[in-house]
């Protein structure tokens, strides 16, 4: 079995381009960062060096099991 110097050619370039993709998606993928301006209350992420991110950190959520009905209705009625 031979191999032609063509095949062999774009088989070099297929695993060069996979590569260097694979790289990109590596470096591209984004990244916790601390923002000091912001403060502890906000959560940024950077991409690609590039494009950043900020979104207020969600809160605790309180699970439905543990409210009850009377005290959403006590509660909204002041």
């Amino acid at each position: 079995m031979t191999i032609s110097r063509l095949s062999l050619k774009a088989l070099v370039i297929a695993v060069a381009v996979v590569t260097a993709a694979g790289a990109m998606l590596l470096l591209a993928r984004p990244q916790p960062i601390e923002s000091a301006v912001l403060g502890a209350d906000w959560e940024c992420t950077q991409t690609a060096f590039v494009l950043t991110t900020c979104a207020p950190r969600a809160q605790q959520a309180i699970p439905a099991v543990e409210t009850s009905r009377k005290d959403a209705l006590r509660a909204t009625r002041g």
